[in-house]
């Protein structure tokens, strides 16, 4: 009996933990594939538009099967208009402008960057909370210290993402200082010469997303069916989307799918980004608290390494793999700060709860997973 319930019990612990590693591992190998579709010459506005299609078309009957034994008491209707304007402002922020930025810098850059600009969230939110009045500057409380000690470190590892290379891990044999496309089994990469600007992309796309998640606290507390908002603002998302990419792109064959290996991108990137993560997200959340799946983000650091390592085409540098790493420090600080704020560890009695509950820069709310994991 006592087996039993110890083996139950460490059962607990590990399946959460393989998920999640599992769910940012598959996040990083669909980020390489989507840059080796982009370097074949896909658009990155196409590719928004269809794999939001897919994930839209997928979750909307699922978030109706999700909460069909849920009632909803005492709330307003989700298709009142302030709760409308704010699932049109989730699209907007969380897919229309978030993922193009996002997928536009992946372009630009490498998933090393993607990872390491990823991981900027709480510490723009750390910071756009302060400049909307909704933290309080206090120099004497110890998780404000973490927090800005946090992003401190997080800043400069970006920064040093996209200003240091430092020696190679390995050299390429026919690498050279000009854009150029070298092919390592299935996968194709670009050189450095273009990293700031992807990296310039990536940042203003976590800034969306942190706007983004700030309007998804004030929906949630609306209305508590989070898939179901998030099936419907995934569909005005890819209608913006679409609208964007018909006055972007001027070739009309670009929308056309060139080869089984996009359409098989396509669709596992939807199915994943638009109900497989999220789900086991949730159930996770659900088991572990609301601070565990954010933990796991700078796994992508590790998974981003040994695929970059394996199958990029290019020169490989350890400046890009340490910025990624000190970024991933500066992220678990920020984090760190949070969580022992949510518990009120380091607070004075006397202070409101209010604080916690208005904390734009806190990870909780398990709606759609922030866009900047899309990518």
């Amino acid at each position: 009996m006592i087996m039993e319930v110890k083996g139950g019990r460490i059962l607990e612990m590990v399946v959460p933990f393989l998920a999640m590693v599992t769910m940012e591992g598959c996040t990083i190998a669909l980020t390489i594939l989507a840059k080796t579709a982009i370097t074949y010459g896909m658009s990155t506005f196409v590719f928004v538009v269809y794999t939001n299609a897919v994930a839209s078309v997928i979750l909307l009957p699922y978030s109706f099967i999700f909460h069909y034994n849920q009632r909803l008491e005492f709330q307003q209707s989700l298709f009142s208009f302030p709760l409308l304007l704010r699932v049109f402002l989730l699209g907007l922020t969380g897919i229309c402008i978030s993922q193009n930025l996002a997928f536009l810098g992946l372009s630009y850059s490498s998933p090393i960057v993607v990872c390491a600009m990823g991981l900027m969230l709480p510490s723009i939110s750390f910071l756009l909370s302060i400049l909307l009045g909704k933290t309080k500057i206090e120099w004497e409380n110890p998780n404000f210290i973490t927090k800005v000690v946090g992003t401190v470190i997080s800043v400069i590892g970006a920064t040093c993402e996209e200003l240091y290379l430092g020696p190679t891990v390995r050299q390429h044999p026919s690498s050279s200082t000009h854009l150029q496309f070298k092919q390592k089994l299935l996968v194709f990469t670009s050189t450095t010469d273009r990293w700031i600007f992807g990296g310039l992309l990536l940042a203003a796309a976590t800034l969306c997303v942190s706007i983004w998640n700030i309007i998804q606290l004030g929906v949630v507390k609306q209305y508590s069916q989070v898939m179901k908002v998030g099936s419907f603002y995934s569909i005005v998302g890819t209608f913006m989307s679409a609208i964007v990419a018909y006055f972007v792109v001027n070739d009309s064959s670009a929308w056309t799918i060139k080869s089984s290996f996009d359409l098989y991108l396509i669709i596992a990137t939807g199915t994943f980004s638009g109900l497989i993560r999220n789900r086991v997200q949730i159930w996770c959340m659900q088991k572990k608290g609301p601070h565990y799946v954010p933990m796991f983000k700078p796994f992508g650091i590790l998974f981003a390494t040994f695929f970059g390592a394996t199958f990029f085409g290019d020169t490989f540098h350890y400046g890009s793999v340490m910025a990624a790493f000190i970024a991933g420090m500066g992220y678990l600080t920020v984090m760190w700060g949070q969580v022992n704020e949510d518990r009120g560890v380091g607070k004075d009695k006397d202070v409101d709860d209010k604080n916690n509950d208005d904390s734009l820069s806190s990870a909780k709310v398990p709606l759609l997973d922030d866009e900047e994991s899309n990518v």
